[in-house]
């Protein structure tokens, strides 16, 4: 394998499968295709700790493409083998339906098959012409590109021998949605498990909840526990409010949580009732994806929680620095930075977290980490499912 692909837990996996399939080429095969190397890239995420975001849109775009390419023959020794640019290509109904069949699947949307696969790989490739999938928009039919599965490997006498990978990329995305999945599985039944000790085992309770409080954690997992623990936290918390001076009532304040955690939601993943504060939570200080977010919804004050142990200060001071020299006028910068309404760090969330404990709560946070966990993926039994818990804009 080419020193220049990064290495990485499932890095091994993909050797294993490789060698399964290709033998004593399987190092040339993986230092010489570029999807592979994009399947390295994308893998990531398959060991627990990992920054990656463990989705699957990208990985199922080109899976249900690849399969529909060895279903219809056209793999090495298929009934049509060698034909398949005669192919009049799959239809969007059959490849879009596929993706949600398979596991984790359920709720995804159009935009990997359309133009995020394709534009994704671009990053990673810019030199490479030929894109994973090909599409004719007006016929909604689509194709594999097969130049990108079929890798030509130095064989004897210097003769180039061309290897396909379909198969092998299969094998791939199918040994990592069972690394993802069993570590889903282990993370939620270890949210149940300390949710049932929390009365009789305080400390477990904090370890596990601190231990997904870090930059390293699975995005998905800080999302769901950081929403967790600031519900908990603003539960505890009272506004005294009311339409006339006769009429003013207690409420507690609310957080709800607006979707899954790739949602495209408009920059809004918790919102705050009575108050109407929205949060976005993120792993990056970018003042551009800040902005974005802002632009959004029309620059209305947002609060941002932040996976990083940095200060807020400091994360405070990046974000207006890199404002400055994108923009480079004040008035711009201000406008932008004034709707910063506040920044959630890790040290805050965990000072939130002791809170909860003092107050008694923090069985409120596990159960509700068990609760958001079933939810973002799809381990909640369909009959549970009530509309709340339906998403579709992922």
């Amino acid at each position: 394998m080419s020193s220049s692909v990064p290495r990485h837990v499932f890095t091994g996996v993909i050797e294993k499968i490789l060698a399964k399939h290709f033998g004593k080429y399987a190092a040339d095969v993986f230092a010489l295709s570029p999807l592979l190397g994009y399947l390295n890239h994308k893998t990531k995420s398959a060991s627990r700790g990992s920054k990656s975001r463990g989705s699957f849109a990208n990985h199922y775009a080109l899976y249900v493409l690849v399969e529909d390419y060895i279903g219809k023959g056209f793999s090495p020794g298929g009934a049509h083998a060698g034909t398949y640019e005669s192919y009049e290509g799959a239809r969007f109904s059959d490849l879009f339906r596929r993706q949600r069949e398979l596991p984790f699947g359920q709720k995804l949307q159009n935009h990997a098959l359309n133009a995020r696969l394709n534009d994704e790989f671009k990053k990673f490739y810019p030199s490479i012409e030929k894109e994973p999938i090909v599409r004719d928009v007006g016929k909604q039919r689509y194709w594999v590109q097969e130049d990108l599965l079929i890798v030509s490997v130095p064989g004897r006498n210097r003769k180039k021998r061309d290897l396909n990978i379909a198969r092998a990329v299969i094998d791939i995305i199918d040994a990592y949605v069972v690394a993802k999945k069993e570590a889903f599985e282990s993370f939620i039944e270890s949210c149940k498990e300390i949710s049932a000790l929390t009365k009789t085992d305080v400390k477990s309770s904090i370890g596990f909840i601190e231990a997904q409080l870090k930059p390293e954690v699975d995005a998905r997992v800080f999302e769901i526990v950081s929403f967790s623990v600031l519900k908990a936290f603003y539960g505890d918390q009272q506004i005294y409010w009311g339409w006339s001076r006769d009429k003013i009532k207690q409420e507690s304040l609310m957080l709800y949580k607006t979707g899954r955690t790739n949602a495209n939601d408009g920059g809004i993943d918790f919102v705050m009732r009575p108050l109407g504060r929205f949060f976005q939570v993120t792993e990056t200080i970018d003042a551009n994806k800040y902005f974005l977010d802002i632009d959004k919804i029309q620059r209305f004050p947002l609060t941002f929680v932040v996976k990083s142990t940095d200060s807020v200060e400091a994360i405070h001071r990046v974000i207006e620095a890199q404002a400055k020299r994108k923009y480079r006028i004040n008035a711009v910068v201000e406008s932008y930075m004034k709707a910063i309404e506040e920044i959630i760090n890790i040290p805050f969330l965990l000072k939130c977290m002791h809170k909860v404990i003092k107050a008694r709560r923090i069985r409120l946070v596990m159960d509700e980490i068990v609760v958001q966990s079933k939810v973002e993926f799809n381990y909640q039994d369909e009959a549970a499912l009530t509309a709340d818990d339906i998403d579709e804009n992922e």
